[in-house]
C-alpha cells in the first residue's frame, strides 16, 4: 500500500467485475479508497482503514491495526440482521441505510456480490433496478 486508504488490487479485482456489471455504473477514487456509483448515489465504497488516518472509520470498525473495508447500501429490513450476525458486519454511525463489512480472509465474494446487487437496487432508479438479476 502507498498511501491511507489503499486497497489491495486483488479485493479491486473481485469487486470490479460485480459493480460495473450493473446498469449506468462507474467507478472513481473516493476521498479515500474507491467508490463505485449509479448516476450521483455512491452504491459500495472500499478502503483500507488506518486506525491513524480514518479514525471514524476505525472506532466503527472496532480496530487498531489497517483493515480493508466495504460499505454499501440495504434495506431496511435486512440492516439489523446483518449487523447482529456480527463480524465481519457492523454499522457504521452515518446513513441510516449503509452498513459496512470487514473484507478479510474468510470473505464470503458470492455473499459479497449478492449484497452489492441489493445495494445497487436500494439507489438505481426503479427502470434500471428491474434490469438486474437479483439472488433469490
Amino acid at each position: 500500500m502507498t498511501a491511507p486508504g489503499d486497497v489491495p488490487s486483488q479485493v479491486l479485482d473481485q469487486l470490479r467485475p460485480v459493480c460495473l456489471g450493473f446498469p449506468e455504473t462507474y467507478e472513481e477514487p473516493a476521498w479515500v479508497g474507491v467508490r463505485w456509483r449509479i448516476r450521483s448515489r455512491t452504491f459500495a465504497h472500499v478502503l483500507t482503514v488506518d486506525p491513524d488516518h480514518q479514525m471514524a472509520y476505525a472506532r466503527a470498525v472496532a480496530t487498531d491495526v489497517p483493515v480493508c473495508v466495504l460499505t454499501f447500501r440495504s434495506p431496511g429490513d435486512e440492516i439489523e440482521g446483518l449487523v447482529r450476525s456480527g463480524h465481519p458486519f457492523y454499522k457504521p454511525d452515518w446513513g441510516a441505510d449503509v452498513v459496512g463489512m470487514v473484507l478479510d480472509d474468510g470473505v464470503d465474494w458470492t455473499e459479497v456480490a449478492e449484497l452489492l446487487t441489493e445495494s445497487y437496487c436500494v439507489l438505481a432508479p426503479r427502470k434500471l433496478a428491474a434490469r438486474v438479476d437479483r439472488p433469490d
